[in-house]
């Protein structure tokens, strides 16, 4: 069976997966937190999944890299100079990086690429995302995954066409062909999303709701089995649905 180890074992998607293992046909190889040293874990596991902090990211990368250990990566909030080092990282080693590993919200990352590329500029988009009290980054990386499927339909990047702030002392109109995002925080919510494309006189709204993180424990096992054997390279969880 698959020895998956665990960064960020304690947190809260750490625990789920820890709880999902059994059912996986999965082994847990051991799990490590904030101080660990994270090499001998590398080294113990045949794949690792990273649900930890931005902080950690580079020591983790080091550790996989060195021990030529395929890694999930689900945590979210990374900068751009994370980005490099995991893109440095995978001519090394099997990479699967994804802002959220529902197979469900996978799903829907596809079906908003397609609509926002049948539908035209014509149709604007804004992504609403609501979590739980405790979440800190904003927007979520799945508003942020589902930004760039629409982007991608519309042939342009996420970077381009993204507007996060609309609160202005000088307010204006809405820009044609952008995407907007609105991030709602309270109580327990384990993760909602909806992309809401309006034109003039009509509405499509494709969400998804997540009830539970086992959700996602048992799509980040999914993706850890996926990575098994796989030669170095940066993957998705659009890969992990093709290969079901």
């Amino acid at each position: 069976m698959t020895a998956i180890g665990i960064y960020g074992s304690a947190g809260r998607m750490g625990r789920a997966i820890t709880d999902a293992i059994e059912t996986a046909g999965a082994t847990l190889a051991g799990g490590v937190d904030a101080g660990d040293d994270p090499s001998p874990l590398a080294a113990a596991a045949d794949v690792l999944v990273d649900f930890s902090t931005p902080s950690a990211i580079e020591a983790h990368l080091a550790a996989a890299r060195a021990a030529g250990t395929a890694l999930v990566i689900g945590t979210t909030g990374l900068t751009p100079q994370h980005q490099s080092l995991i893109d440095a990282a995978a001519a090394d080693i099997a990479i699967l990086q994804t802002g959220n590993t529902s197979l469900g919200v996978t799903l829907l990352g596809i079906l908003v690429r397609e609509a926002a590329a049948r539908l035209g500029p014509d149709w604007d988009v804004e992504i609403v995302e609501m979590h739980h009290r405790h979440k800190v980054d904003a927007p979520s990386g799945t508003a942020l995954l589902l930004g760039q499927a629409a982007a991608k339909g519309r042939g342009s990047t996420l970077q381009e066409l993204s507007r996060f702030d609309r609160i202005s002392e000088h307010p204006h109109a809405r820009e044609g062909g952008t995407i907007g995002y609105a991030s709602l925080r309270g109580g327990s919510v384990a993760g909602e999303h909806v992309v809401i494309l309006a034109t003039d006189g009509e509405r499509l709204e494709l969400g998804h709701r997540a009830e539970n993180r086992m959700i996602f424990a048992r799509g980040a096992l999914a993706g850890a089995r996926f990575l098994v054997g796989k030669p170095a390279g940066l993957y998705s969880m659009q890969d992990v649905i093709g290969s079901l």
